[in-house]
């Protein structure tokens, strides 16, 4: 017999000369001197050897797709595979390969006869689509995938478009884990109009009970600042404007958006960069005269004094 394996530390327990050794075969672990058997099976933790994978039938592996409530069955639906063998690993028949085929075609088109799950599916393609839009991560798409099913138990999907609803609520998800994304925002990557979005969500909310956290402007700032390209050291006196600002009471109803956007274009103004207003309201998804309107807001309050723009001399002068 051929010895797979490697040789064990221990010893054997009834002569204690020889090593142990184990048989990769059958999975006993024997003496290598007296031959007496310590273990008779081992569990094999290597791969399986048969796949039913779609994708790839060399893969081997244990494991197979997580489960996920973005999906439309959650990751459980059984899938005939794509091996035309049978349990012996004999080909099949011309005609049993066309009963197979057959069988696979009708499989999956039973895993969504149901309006529901059909529903789903429309929906969480969408969210797929959305994911990669918004670059958002994986506990947000749970999140929204579990808010969208609690709003079709309660029937709130009837007469109502399915992107404006899972728009609505990805935004709440968004709200809720503390992502900065804006209702603006979502609208326009779903191609929604951002009335319908906004219905959908007083709705979510409403019915399903919820309260939404308010959004911190120090999170906008950050994501405001690389859009605009601003420099580290705007970003921190920025940083140090809300948090006065927060501690002050000051930020209480105001939009998030439009607070970090004035900061980051207050401390502009204080270290001398030279980027408009222009810049800083489009990366924020705000207007010009909301950063103006808070500007003055913080600069007044917070009694921060900006230094006058340098203005050059006139050359005509003596």
């Amino acid at each position: 017999m051929t010895v797979q394996g490697s040789e064990m530390n221990t010893k054997c327990a009834r002569c204690g000369k020889a090593k142990m050794l184990t048989d990769g075969t059958t999975g006993e672990r024997f003496c290598g001197g007296c031959g007496f058997v310590i273990n008779e099976i081992v569990n094999d933790l290597g791969p399986e050897r048969q796949s039913f994978s779609k994708e790839q039938f060399e893969d081997r592996a244990r494991t197979g797709v997580p489960t996920s409530l973005a999906m439309h069955d959650m990751g459980l639906a059984t899938v005939i595979g794509q091996a035309n063998k049978d349990s012996t690993g004999k080909p099949l028949s011309a005609s049993m390969k066309n009963t197979i085929t057959r069988l696979r075609t009708w499989d999956s088109r039973s895993q969504v006869h149901e309006a529901t799950e059909r529903n789903c599916r429309q929906a969480f393609s969408e969210l797929s689509r959305l994911k990669d839009k918004l670059a958002l991560s994986d506990a947000v798409v749970e999140k929204t995938a579990y808010i969208y099913r609690k709003a079709l138990e309660k029937g709130l999907a009837k007469g109502r478009s399915i992107p404006g609803l899972i728009a609505a609520a990805l935004y709440l998800s968004c709200r809720e884990t503390g992502t900065p994304r804006t209702l603006n925002e979502v609208a326009k990557r779903i191609n929604v109009k951002k009335k319908d979005v906004s219905r959908c969500y007083r709705l979510l909310l409403q019915e399903l009970d919820m309260t939404m956290p308010v959004l911190d402007p120090i999170k906008c700032m950050s994501r405001i600042a690389s859009e605009s390209g601003l420099s580290e050291k705007v970003k921190r006196e920025a940083l140090k404007i809300l948090e006065q600002a927060n501690k002050k009471e000051i930020s209480a109803g105001k939009d998030p958006m439009g607070l970090a956007a004035a900061a980051l274009y207050l401390s502009c103004a204080i270290h001398g960069d030279s980027t408009t207003q222009k810049v800083i309201a489009i990366a924020a998804g705000v207007t010009e005269v909301t950063i103006r309107n808070r500007y003055k807001g913080l600069r007044e309050l917070l009694d921060i004094q900006v230094p006058d723009k340098k203005t050059k001399p006139d050359p005509t002068e003596d």
